[in-house]
C-alpha cells in the first residue's frame, strides 16, 4: 500500500470483477441494437474504460472529452471543457464513462452538452458513486461501487494529478491535503 493511503477501499481484484459484471450488463442492454459510442471523461476514467471495454461484447467505438471541475479536493462548481469530442454524436446513443459521480455537477453538464449536440440517448456508467456529496439530482445508470464521503485516489482518481496509477481505490491520508 502506498504511504499516502490511509486504507484500501476497493481492491484491484474487486474492480476487475465488477468491470466484468458491468460489461455483461451493458452488452445485454444493447444486444441487437446499434452499440453506443462510449465517451470517456479524461483523465480519471481512462483506467476504468480500459478495464470495462474488455468485457463489452459489442462492436463499440469510443471518444474522449476532457472536462474539469476540481482543484485539489474541492469541486469548483464550474465546468470547463478542455477537449471536446472528435466524433459527431448527432442521432447517436452515448454511454458516458465516468470515474466518480460526486456532486453530480460535471455529469449533469456533460449530459446536457451531449444532448445539445444531438445525442438521442445518454446513459452513464461510473466506477464510483458518492451519493452523500450529491448536490444535483442525477445518477449513473450503471454503478461499480457506492462509497462513503471520503477523499479517494487510485485507479484514475487523483489528488493534484498524483496517485492515478494506483491499481486500487484508496482513501488519501488527511495530512496530505489539509
Amino acid at each position: 500500500m502506498h504511504q499516502s493511503v490511509e486504507k484500501i477501499l476497493i481492491t484491484q481484484e474487486e474492480i476487475v470483477a465488477r468491470a466484468k459484471e458491468l460489461g455483461k450488463e451493458i452488452s445485454e442492454l444493447y444486444q441487437g441494437k446499434k452499440p453506443p459510442i462510449l465517451v470517456a471523461l479524461l483523465k480519471g476514467s481512462v483506467p476504468f474504460l480500459s478495464e470495462l471495454i474488455k468485457y463489452i461484447e459489442l462492436d463499440i467505438e469510443f471518444d474522449f472529452m476532457d472536462v474539469s471541475s476540481y482543484e485539489g479536493t474541492k469541486s469548483l462548481g464550474d465546468i470547463k471543457i478542455n477537449k471536446d469530442l472528435e466524433c459527431s454524436v448527432k442521432d447517436e446513443t452515448i454511454l458516458l464513462v465516468e470515474d466518480i459521480v460526486d456532486t453530480g455537477c460535471t455529469l449533469k453538464e456533460v449530459t446536457r452538452i451531449l444532448r445539445n449536440k444531438g445525442a438521442k440517448d445518454v446513459k452513464v456508467v461510473s466506477l464510483l458513486d458518492k451519493p452523500d456529496r450529491r448536490i444535483v439530482d442525477i445518477r449513473a445508470d450503471f454503478i461499480g461501487f457506492t462509497i462513503p464521503d471520503e477523499f479517494v485516489i487510485g485507479f484514475g482518481l487523483d489528488y493534484n494529478q498524483k496517485y492515478r496509477n494506483l491499481p486500487y481505490i484508496g482513501v488519501l491520508k488527511r495530512e496530505i491535503y489539509e
